[in-house]
């Protein structure tokens, strides 16, 4: 049986509005800006990190962050249009590379047509079902002459009812006959998955499974348990933010003790999700930027390594992978989705080693079945150190990671009584195995990826 596509991805997220430097507020009467076609030397960058996915964030026309839908078959025209679009996905497939949309069914924007036709028209039957609890006679917060629930108050953002069947047909139509038929797209992220009824997220999964099998299905989940949406009838997996919180803070407070809770709580011997493969990252276009929570920029280093080998897909957020910096401001994303030019990036960034160190963990990430789909199990843990073994079909590979500012050692035990341990990040180096026992120096803020070796 052929092994889905994102069992060896790698993600680059891009929010695209930011990266272009496209204007916030979206003037619908303004001509087209083909934005998309200067990507080429970002997809030149991705290739040389070694990703092999791109999500790309909010394509579909809106009035402002691309999260306020206005319209689900129009390309954003501060971006381009449906032809770009279609240009930038096969170019991206050309290289090999797959293709991930934002989605957002949970809610729409003022703009949306159909809301609109309500504001001018007043109680039109055929629309007022296509929003949640939406009720004449009662004013909403904007002076509409009726009321309707918003995602999270934000009543710039409306909640469709989405048990609606003519709702499902008009978002389910968009995603056959525009995103798979015109863009070839390889899958969806759902923003706020954690709001949307599991009933449709069923649909949903049929309906694409039926378009294509191996369709990807991807929802942004903050809290509650994750099986409740991975699973065979509703979607393939989460964003796991409880990892995201434990990856950076373990650093930031010298104490692995935090993420090794997680990690063993999800993946460990009686992990609830041991058969999960969840969406992992350590920032994107919601939160501040990791290189902001961390004092110490050396501790990117160890960061990724653990990003890039525990289990899970690893996602980059675009930027992030230099060591830029960037935080919320005065309830403002912006300073977390800012235009950038890559060429100034690449000859005068933060850390200019990081991307280097990311291309030699995702090919080492590629190589070894271990850490694509190998059982995971700690090995040891300390405020600063912490090691854990991944195993798979025969292979096995022990990631060592060090937060101190200097070299370190660490004792395992591990299974085998002798072998050797060849390390995968530091080629030449090798330790020795003696009685279940191996002594393991590891350089500071880094790491060391071990395969064994039987002799």
């Amino acid at each position: 049986m052929k092994q889905h596509w994102t069992k060896d991805a790698f993600f680059y997220h891009i929010y695209l509005l930011g990266l272009c430097g496209a204007p916030f507020i979206n003037v619908f009467e303004d001509p087209i800006q083909n934005r998309l076609d200067q990507m080429e030397p970002w997809l030149d960058h991705i290739q040389s990190l070694g990703a092999n996915a791109i999500l790309l964030g909010p394509v579909f026309l809106s009035s402002s962050h691309g999260y306020d839908v206005a319209d689900y078959y129009q390309v954003d025209r501060r971006l381009g249009d449906i032809d770009a679009l279609s240009r930038f996905s096969e170019r991206v497939h050309q290289r090999g590379i797959h293709l991930v949309l934002d989605a957002v069914f949970n809610h729409v924007g003022r703009a949306f047509w159909a809301f609109r036709d309500l504001v001018i028209h007043g109680e039109v039957p055929a629309y007022q079902c296509w929003f949640y609890n939406l009720r004449f006679g009662e004013f909403s917060p904007k002076g509409d002459p009726f009321a309707y629930e918003s995602w999270n108050g934000h009543f710039d953002l409306l909640k469709l009812n989405l048990s609606n069947p003519a709702v499902r047909a008009h978002l389910f139509d968009a995603v056959a006959i525009m995103w798979i038929g015109c863009f070839d797209n390889d899958g969806l992220r759902l923003d706020t998955a954690d709001c949307i009824d599991l009933d449709f997220l069923r649909a949903l999964s049929t309906f694409t499974y039926q378009q294509r099998s191996d369709f990807w299905l991807m929802g942004e989940v903050v809290h509650g348990d994750y099986r409740q949406y991975v699973n065979p009838e509703t979607i393939h997996a989460v964003t796991n933010y409880e990892c995201y919180k434990g990856s950076y803070s373990s650093l930031a407070d010298a104490n692995y003790f935090e993420i090794a809770h997680g990690l063993n709580r999800q993946f460990g011997d009686q992990g609830i999700y041991q058969h999960l493969f969840l969406y992992n990252f350590v920032d994107n276009h919601d939160v501040d930027r990791v290189a902001s929570k961390l004092g110490e920029k050396a501790l990117l280093y160890p960061l990724y390594i653990l990003l890039l080998t525990m289990p899970g897909i690893p996602s980059v957020y675009y930027g992030s992978e230099w060591g830029i910096e960037g935080k919320k401001a005065n309830g403002s994303d912006a300073q977390l989705r800012p235009a950038l030019d890559i060429h100034i990036l690449q000859t005068n960034a933060p850390q200019p080693e990081l991307p280097a160190t990311l291309c030699r963990l995702a090919s080492i990430r590629k190589n070894s079945q271990a850490l694509l789909l190998g059982y995971y199990s700690q090995l040891f843990v300390a405020p600063q150190q912490f090691a854990f073994l991944r195993q798979v079909n025969g292979e096995s590979v022990i990631v060592v990671l060090n937060s101190a500012s200097q070299t370190e050692a660490v004792l395992l035990s591990v299974p085998w009584e002798t072998g050797k341990l060849v390390d995968l990040l530091n080629p030449g180096q090798s330790f020795t195995i003696q009685s279940h026992k191996v002594e393991i120096q590891t350089p500071a803020t880094w790491g060391r990826i071990l395969q064994w070796e039987s002799r």
